[in-house]
Formats: C-alpha cells, structure tokens, sequence
C-alpha cells in the first residue's frame, strides 16, 4: 500500500511539473533579452538578407523593423504587432513592395540565434501568398 502511495505521489509531482513548465514556455515576457540589432537570412520565394532591430519606445513599449534585400526590389518597415513569449518573437510589418499586403512572422530564440518563419498575406485575411524561413543571429 505504501508503494501505490508513493507511486500516486511521484506521479502527480511529475504531472504538475510538466504543466509548470508547459505554462512556464507560453508566458509572456518582457522581452527586453532579444532587443538589439539581429542579422541574417531569409529564403522562401527567393532569398536574401535580413536585418531585424528590436528596441523600447520611450513609454517602455516594443518597436522595431526590418531591412531586408530581395531580388524584387530591398526595403525597410516598421514592425507591428509585436508579442515577446517565452523564447519566441512574433510580430508583422505591411509589406512596402505590395501595399496590399503584410508580412507575419514568428521567431523561436535560443541563446542569440533565432530561426523562424514568414508569412506573405494579404492584409485583414486571406490566403498565404508566400511564405519561407529566416535565420538570425544577435549582434
């Protein structure tokens, strides 16, 4: 009887830990680890470089934007939308070269590398026009 007891216990500690933990990943954060300068690549319908700039308006609030090449023509936005989660970044830009359209993306940061994805769409909804990969490293 003793043995099912401390079986339940340890059963139950480990359930709760793996729910601390999986509650732990989805919080949000400050962010304030990932603003800097993040450099890299992207690739998906062609490829080419990607500059990311995180930072704090004065009021403490995130901002940021891009600079990215492509064969179509470079161009610079301001980032929107922008959520800090545990070891993610997830924000979106209107896409200058189309401006019926916007760029989502989605990081996962480890240490000071990043990889994550893009989503080219039109803005308020619809199908995914593009989409691709970038990788990054922090400054």
């Amino acid at each position: 009887m003793r043995n099912l007891f401390v079986s339940g216990a340890i059963v139950i500690v480990c359930t709760l830990a793996v729910a601390g933990a999986t509650a732990a990943g989805t919080q949000e954060t400050s962010g304030d680890e990932y603003t800097g300068q993040w450099t890299g690549t992207w690739e998906g319908a062609g490829t080419g470089t990607f500059e990311l700039l995180l930072q704090r308006t004065s009021d403490g609030k995130p901002a940021g934007k891009v600079s990215v090449t492509t064969d179509g023509g470079n161009y610079d936005a301001d980032l929107r939308n922008i959520a800090f989660k545990a070891k993610s970044i997830e924000a979106a830009y209107d896409f200058p070269l189309d401006p019926s359209a916007e760029v989502v993306m989605a990081a996962t940061v480890e240490g000071s590398t990043a990889k994550g994805t893009w989503s080219l769409r039109p803005k308020g909804g619809g199908a995914e026009v593009a989409s691709g990969t970038f990788a990054l490293t922090k400054k």
